[in-house]
């Protein structure tokens, strides 16, 4: 009979609940890489989704510049007294609001979900001094700073793209767009799995130091495949709610703004990556639809629904750290 440790018991409960988290992650941004090329009718659901997971998978193994952001740049895990504790209480936090949002259609921040769930449960254990603030102060400019630069990209972007097919017949534009979407939405895909299948690798291996099971932060293989097959197949269950806003209630999608948005939000992701910074891919997709729809017309965008979305984005941190903390002295009782 195996006598496992009670430290090695919750670290085992720490893995099932970050690939739990990484799953919800990838059903509930499925329709960030997917959305607008769905709404275009560029691809099919079945197709479009097929397509994400396989990409989700392939940019979830490439990086872990990330991972190591997660793992070491919020707090300390070698000096956490009850990390693995710590970890749990996040992951319950994060898994809950991002399950709230999903079901009421919000396409909340999976990012922040997991980033304000980390402090928070670390500020409940140890209080506001375990937090590394020039670590975690550099994680959140990223984050403040990805989606504005995604507005504005998507808005020079279309803005080219247009005066390129501006001599070409409407239904070949529409027509060309529809193929360089299906292109579009792969990078897309791509890069979504690069940044956020590498927060689960991270927060997975914050445990494993803090908990004594590993001596360094770098992300082991067999926690890379395992985070990238869940996200991966969370993003095969799809997300249909969110598809829904993305895909239509922010502004009127057209082949040619859906394409644009794919590149804009997809360049940025994949450079945030390089720089080894989490961003939300909720948050710069849907600001580069934002300033897809302003640069042809600002009333093409619903700014109500997108008042609510950002206001989504604003409440979800301190309200996840709130549900962290809460968490952990909870769970600190019984284990």
């Amino acid at each position: 009979m195996l006598n496992l440790s009670p430290e090695l018991i919750i670290l085992i409960l720490v893995v099932i609940m970050a690939l739990g988290f990484d799953f919800i992650n990838g059903f509930h941004d499925t329709a960030n890489a997917i959305a607008t090329s769905v709404s275009t009718r560029a691809l099919s659901p079945r197709t479009a989704i097929l397509m994400a997971a396989i990409f989700n998978l392939v940019g979830a193994l490439t990086y872990t510049g990330v991972a190591k952001t997660i793992g070491s740049d919020i707090a300390n895990p070698f000096q956490l007294e009850n990390g693995l504790v710590v970890v749990l209480a996040a992951l319950v936090a994060a898994i809950l609001w991002n399950l709230i949002t999903w079901w009421f259609g919000i396409p909340s921040s999976s990012s922040h979900a997991l980033i304000g769930g980390i402090a928070g449960a670390v500020v409940g254990a140890e209080g506001f001094s375990a937090v590394n603030y020039g670590g975690f102060i550099k994680i959140i400019q990223g984050l403040i700073f990805s989606p504005l630069i995604a507005f504005v990209v998507g808005f020079i972007v279309i803005k080219l793209v247009s005066k390129i097919v501006a001599n070409m017949p409407y239904h070949k534009t529409n027509r060309g767009c529809r193929y360089l979407q299906g292109l579009s939405a792969s990078w897309q895909a791509f890069s979504h799995g690069a940044n956020d299948a590498q927060k689960t690798m991270g927060i997975i291996t914050f445990a494993m130091v803090s908990g004594g099971f590993a001596t360094t932060t770098d992300i082991p293989l067999w926690v890379k495949v395992s985070a990238a097959l869940a996200m991966a197949f969370g993003t095969s269950v799809g997300g249909w709610r969110i598809i829904k806003t993305l895909g239509g209630k922010i502004m009127k999608i057209k082949p040619i703004s859906g394409f644009s948005a794919d590149i804009s939000s997809a360049f940025i992701i994949t450079l945030f990556t390089i720089l080894k910074l989490p961003v939300s891919t909720t948050h710069v997709i849907s600001s580069a639809i934002m300033g897809v729809g302003a640069s042809q017309k600002f009333s093409a965008v619903k700014w109500g629904v997108a008042g609510r979305i950002v206001f989504t984005w604003v409440i979800t941190l301190p309200t996840v750290a709130l549900l962290a903390a809460v968490s952990y002295r909870v769970l600190d009782v019984f284990l």
